[in-house]
Parts: C-alpha cells; sequence; structure tokens
C-alpha cells in the first residue's frame, strides 16, 4: 500500500488511524460488499475530521477496498471473483518461489519451527474458531515466503495478502475448510523439510487452487451469516 504524505505528524496519525479502522471494520464484515458510506458517518465512526478522513478514503480506493462514487460518496468494493482470480494466481508464483527457496536453503529454518508448532498438532488441539484459523492461515503463508528471505516478494505477498482477506476469512467459515486447511499446510510442513522441492511446489499449488474455487463459493448468504457472527 502506498504511503499517507503527511501535511505533519499529527494528519499522518489521524489518516492512518482511519485508513486502518475502516479496513478493520470490512474485514470483520461491520461493513459489507456493496455498502453506501458517506463521509459524515465515516467521520463520526471513525473519531477523525473530514480531512483525514478523505485521505484515508484515497488510500483504501487506491487499495481496492472501496469506490467513490460521483455525487453520492463512497461504497465497500462489491466482491470482484475475476480480479480474486488473479491475485491468487500471483499468490501462487510468489509461494512456489519461497518453498523452492526453502528447499534448497541448507540451513533449518526457525520460522518452519514455529510452523510444526501450531500445524503439525492432533486434531483434538486445533483451533476451530473462524477469526483466529484466518488469521493463522495468513501468517502461515506469509512466514513462507518471509523465510525465503527475498522482501521485494515479501511486500508484494503482503499486499495481496490484504486484497484477499475478506474472502480468505469466508473461506474459514466453513469446518471442513479449517480440517483440510490443517492437515495440508501440515503435509506441505513435513515435504519442505524431506527437502522434496517439487512434491512441495505440487502440494502447494494444489492447497491454494483449491481456496481459489472455494472463494467462488462464496454467497450474499455466506456475508450476511459473517456479519451475523461478527455482531453478535
Amino acid at each position: 500500500m502506498p504511503s499517507i504524505i503527511p501535511l505533519n505528524s499529527e494528519f499522518s496519525s489521524l489518516a492512518e488511524h482511519a485508513y486502518t479502522e475502516i479496513k478493520q471494520k470490512i474485514f470483520n464484515f461491520e461493513m459489507m460488499p456493496g455498502d453506501l458510506i458517506s463521509e459524515g458517518n465515516l467521520a463520526k465512526l471513525v473519531a477523525v475530521s473530514r480531512t483525514p478522513l478523505r485521505q484515508a478514503l484515497q488510500q483504501l480506493q487506491h487499495g481496492g477496498f472501496i469506490r467513490a462514487i460521483p455525487k453520492i460518496g463512497w461504497q465497500v468494493a462489491t466482491l470482484d471473483f475475476d480480479k480474486f482470480d488473479e491475485l491468487y494466481d500471483f499468490r501462487i508464483l510468489i509461494e512456489l518461489n519461497a518453498v523452492k527457496c526453502l528447499c534448497i536453503s541448507e540451513q533449518d529454518s526457525l520460522i518452519l519451527k514455529e510452523l510444526q508448532k501450531i500445524w503439525l498438532v492432533p486434531k483434538s488441539r486445533r483451533n476451530l474458531n473462524t477469526l483466529e484459523v484466518g488469521m493463522l492461515d495468513e501468517q502461515f503463508h506469509t512466514s513462507l515466503v518471509k523465510a525465503s528471505g527475498n522482501e521485494e516478494m515479501l511486500k508484494t505477498h503482503s499486499e495481496i495478502t490484504e486484497r484477499i482477506k475478506i474472502v480468505r476469512r469466508l473461506d474459514f467459515t466453513k469446518n471442513n475448510r479449517i480440517h483440510d486447511t490443517y492437515d495440508e499446510h501440515a503435509q506441505i510442513i513435513k515435504e519442505i523439510i524431506k527437502r522434496k522441492t517439487s512434491e512441495v511446489q505440487k502440494l502447494l499449488k494444489n492447497h491454494i487452487e483449491q481456496s481459489k474455487i472455494e472463494v467462488r463459493k462464496i454467497t450474499v448468504g455466506m456475508l450476511q451469516e459473517a456479519k451475523k457472527q461478527s455482531s453478535g
């Protein structure tokens, strides 16, 4: 995401606060795809004045989270499944390179050891909290890229992660997806430890491709249920 260009430190802080608050409300389904939002209501909601709010909104628009509607205001971006397909394809390229680097590395990664503690656990100890598993899943994939040591890839991958966060969290509203993810992550980790590059890449690609397929199954009903769970 582009950095906010501050007029002064206070302004930058307020704009960043508004940006973070609004984005989190979108990710938590408090603000739903397609919802119309006014600057006046948003200013009250995030407790900032119009000037830093507008700067935050421009940054959110640049990131694809909201869009401006002339003479009306702003709208939370609707789910663009074609765009999500492109982002998932980009993810695959980055992560395949990352696991290749991990497999050919002669050093044992501390990050990999931490991932084993989370994902190589008995079924009875698996975390079934939708929100928490969604965050753990993001951390898993981000950790693979981070362990590769390529900072530019990590930066791009982090931006993609932000863009697909909302659909990723919806994916984990289904219990079978949580258990499938645990099984698949565990297998990927085991093959990385064995340094089997081609097998790891195959498993990882299939894993992300399946997530991509699940995204296409998202319905309005799933969105409404996620909002209900969030408010509950």
